[in-house]
């Protein structure tokens, strides 16, 4: 579907799923960095079609590179994390190439920074965050 909206790919409908688009300097913070962030702090790589309380297949665990580089670390970290048996189900993550990515309507743009008292936010981001600040105080930067 060309040019999908949130209510549409809410609807599970459209093969979409829900992500968010990483831009990043390799100088400043490596893809390795980025992926020890998303597999500890992010979400539960082991849930099929789920994360947290939103399910449907617009809530599956997905990296999208848009290298063969990026590939090959990505699968190359997932390896490692089966290998060392870091989780107690498998990791069912997709690497998918990307094709495209559809920016989310502007409402959604810096949700939890202007909602902050919404009781998903509370319930759902405010602990990944502290988590994110806790395990990676190095890499946590408050938005000024």
């Amino acid at each position: 579907m060309k040019n999908p909206d949130y209510e549409t790919v809410s609807s599970g409908s459209t093969g979409h799923a829900e992500s968010v688009e990483i831009v990043y300097d390799p100088s400043v913070i490596t893809l390795g960095q980025l992926l020890k962030v998303f597999f500890s702090v992010v979400h539960d790589p082991t849930q099929l079609n789920r994360q947290g309380p939103d399910t449907g297949t617009q809530y599956r665990s997905a990296i999208f590179f848009s290298s063969p580089e990026q590939e090959r670390i990505t699968k190359a970290y997932i390896e490692q994390l089966t290998q060392a048996k870091i989780y107690s189900r498998p990791i069912v993550t997709q690497i998918v190439a990307l094709d495209r990515f559809y920016p989310g309507e502007s409402y959604h743009q810096d949700y939890a920074e202007r909602h902050p008292e919404n009781p998903y936010i509370q319930i759902c981001d405010v602990p990944k965050m502290n988590n994110l600040r806790e395990q990676f105080p190095n890499l946590y930067v408050a938005k000024p």
